[in-house]
């Protein structure tokens, strides 16, 4: 039904499903997808990564690269464990005796879950070397083949994600990659001058020009005011110009012809038209005199007197125009005065070199002062935090931080409760009833299993549905987790097999059920009748039609924990089954999200590509949950050697992540100096196709010439805080 939605409303609805335009070079321009039902499938498809890059910029190139890589890997993945551990399970683990007390899952029924042992005198043999249990050495192979595999891939991708920055970021040529950001600036260098001369000393450039934070609340908060009055007053005049049209159709219905019904040039000169008029005179003679409608102009009603018990009324349009003017002088007489410096300011250097090696150098030896990071974008800036003080800004940050804790933590229970609630194990314990009905009735039983969907992250989805199963046992795990640091081993892999059903569907819910949901757009279609009706003013008609954003930090977390989910069951027996999934989210994922990032919806702002590290160290995360989990489930079947034997992946893993930080970070926070093009090494040309896939020597191209997203939205602007300048 969704993609019966989609494939009417796309070609009816172009305002909103094909809202994004950029005036596209011809050589990289994007196609007109088909109006038919599935043909602009294939369109999408083949859009290359070098168009995706030039019209969207490094973000959307990062985020659709995460997906493809995904892509790939559960391909890869999904054939081995469909082709050599599927196999494995079935004749081995079918053929052992189950135990009834423990509940069989709806998707892996196949798989008996055998008695854990929970009893110490039971942990004293090892299995490890059992012939009968001989198939859990497979386990561990592939728990190395598939940690293998997703650290190729990840490694192969980082590389060339770093390579295209590199070359996109050296070639292009913005005010925002000349200038950085200087804060923590002492007081007897708080001038413009000041600051000029400093940075010149250190010999790295010249600098263009420096803008010097001050404390512009008091012009701020003017420029605020005169927003909400200016608002009022288009509102006002939109309400008063919506009675206009009748009146002067009435007028043409008396005999009053207007403008628009002349057809002869003489009947223009009858009635008195003058060519060289100007722009203070009538435009149509329907408008007639203010006075022919002064009963109907719009009111605005005053409250005054002792607490302002008294009011009355006053032309609004009158009274709104007489204090946008009084806002303009203040704004006037504000804009003249001088401010108190602040300790923070933007620095243009006149190459980006300069900029570069001012970047990733130490320019003072005292700890905490003149520290430099790379400028946002001017239209990035919230002007109200240059500044605001180190001390307000850190306790800022602090109270989030200590708000979030305190919530999750407080969030633990509930959530916890609802973990038990839906359990079937609690539900057969208290109302056994109700729970032999939902075992007759599988559908049933399969909605209160899956309504833990609601839950989206990964502390809430993963540890604590996971980890704790009830209220009454989450501080046994934890006190228990305290007296044996493998309590949590056991313990999560002894769960995850039971929850193998809830997250099996909650991956078939995000990428069958929701991805239709999300390319229909449905939160826009059903805000628009909405927002027609409030909407008044031409500014709010120009509102309505702009693309809506696309904010990378609500899709990029669901798709990382859905990563993380397809490693962790990557290797258990019905791990084929997560992986098709997986591999199927990904694949409707990727065009879901190519087609809105490219036609759909906007960027607010452009952090560079700099989301690739953020998820590359998510992997990693995920990839030592997965070798928790395979540790432990390997111990709880008394495999203690094979668990043991997992421990070098988890240290090879920790090592990864600490030489990525050496080796890699740097290269997706900052630009080296060899990839930084002057204009006289090659000027405009830039990345080539040889830097993307399936690209020879005969297929290689300029991928662009002209400028980059960036470059135009840049265009012309300023470290200026707007309030001094506009309007």
């Amino acid at each position: 039904m969704e993609c019966r939605a989609v494939a009417t409303f796309r070609p009816r609805w172009k305002t909103l499903y094909a809202a994004r335009k950029r005036p596209w070079n011809p050589l990289i321009g994007l196609p007109v997808l088909p109006d038919t039902f599935f043909g602009w499938i294939p369109a999408l498809y083949r859009i290359t990564e070098q168009q995706v890059l030039s019209s969207s910029g490094l973000d959307a190139y990062v985020f659709l690269a995460f997906f493809k890589m995904s892509m790939r890997l559960f391909g890869v993945m999904f054939f081995f464990a469909a082709v050599v551990l599927e196999p494995i399970n079935r004749h081995f683990v079918d053929s052992r005796s189950p135990d009834n007390n423990a509940p069989q899952s709806l998707l892996f029924h196949q798989y008996a879950t055998y008695r854990t042992y929970d009893d110490p005198a039971l942990l004293d043999d090892d299995n490890s070397f059992n012939r009968d249990m001989g198939y859990l050495w497979s386990y561990l192979v592939f728990t190395y083949i598939f940690t293998g595999l997703t650290l190729f891939f990840m490694d192969k991708e980082t590389a060339k994600v770093i390579r295209v920055r590199q070359d996109y970021l050296g070639t292009q040529s913005t005010i925002t990659d000349r200038t950085f950001r200087l804060s923590d600036i002492p007081k007897d260098l708080r001038t413009e001058d000041a600051i000029k001369d400093l940075v010149q000393k250190l010999e790295i450039g010249k600098v263009e020009s420096v803008t010097l934070c001050r404390n512009w609340k008091e012009l701020d908060s003017l420029l605020e005011e005169r927003e909400t009055v200016l608002a009022k007053l288009e509102e006002t005049w939109s309400v008063h110009l919506s009675h206009r049209p009748l009146e002067s159709a009435e007028g043409q219905a008396n005999g009053d012809s207007g403008v628009g019904f002349l057809n002869d040039p003489s009947d223009a000169a009858a009635v008195g038209l003058d060519e060289e008029a100007g722009e203070t005179d009538r435009l149509l003679r329907g408008a007639g005199d203010r006075g022919s409608i002064e009963g109907d102009r719009p009111q605005a009603r005053l409250w005054y007197g002792f607490l302002r018990l008294q009011s009355r009324k006053t032309d609004a349009i009158d009274y709104y125009t007489e204090k946008l003017r009084q806002m303009d002088d203040k704004i006037l007489t504000a804009r003249k005065k001088t401010y108190e410096p602040a300790n923070l300011a933007f620095v243009t250097m006149d190459s980006i070199a300069a900029c570069q090696m001012a970047i990733q150098a130490l320019i003072d030896p005292h700890p905490g002062r003149l520290l430099t990071k790379p400028a946002p974008a001017p239209s990035d800036i919230v002007w109200k935090n240059t500044y605001a003080s180190r001390l307000s800004r850190r306790i800022r940050s602090w109270t989030i931080t200590v708000f979030v804790a305190v919530l999750s933590v407080v969030w633990l229970v509930p959530v916890a409760f609802l973990a038990s609630v839906l359990s079937i194990c609690t539900i057969n314990k208290f109302l056994p009833s109700f729970a032999d009905w939902l075992r007759e009735h599988e559908i049933a039983r399969t909605l209160v299993q899956t309504a833990k969907n609601f839950f989206f992250t990964f502390f809430n989805i993963f540890l604590i549905f996971t980890v704790f199963g009830a209220v009454t046992s989450i501080f046994d795990v934890l006190r228990n987790s305290l007296q044996d640091t493998t309590y949590i081993a056991y313990t999560l892999a002894r769960k995850i097999e039971d929850l193998s059903v809830f997250y099996t569907n909650f991956i078939m819910l995000q990428g069958l059920g929701l991805f239709p949901f999300r390319l229909l757009q449905f939160g826009s279609v059903a805000q628009y009748p909405i927002l027609r009706m409030g909407a008044k003013t031409p500014r709010d008609f120009a509102q309505m039609v702009q693309p809506p954003m696309f904010y990378y930090s609500f899709y990029l977390p669901t798709a990382l924990l859905v990563f993380i989910l397809c490693l962790v069951y990557s290797a258990l027996p019905g791990g084929f089954l997560v992986l098709g999934l997986g591999l199927a989210y990904f694949s409707l994922g990727y065009f879901t999200y190519k087609y809105q990032l490219l036609y759909a919806m906007d960027q607010p702002q452009h952090a560079t590509g700099g989301a690739w590290r953020m998820i590359c160290y998510r992997i990693m995360l995920g990839l030592v949950v997965f070798h928790v989990t395979m540790s432990g489930y390997l111990a709880l079947r008394k495999a203690f050697t094979v668990a043991v034997l997992i421990a070098p992946l988890f240290i090879a893993t920790l090592w990864y992540g600490w030489d990525f930080k050496k080796r890699a970070e740097p290269l997706t926070r900052f630009i080296s100096l060899r990839s930084i093009k002057r204009t006289e090494e090659g000027g405009e040309t830039a990345i080539l196709d040889e830097d993307f896939e399936g690209s020879g020597e005969e297929n290689r191209e300029v991928l662009r010439r002209g400028s980059t997203v960036d470059e135009d939205k840049e265009k012309g602007l300023r470290f200026v805080n707007p309030s001094l300048v506009v309007p």
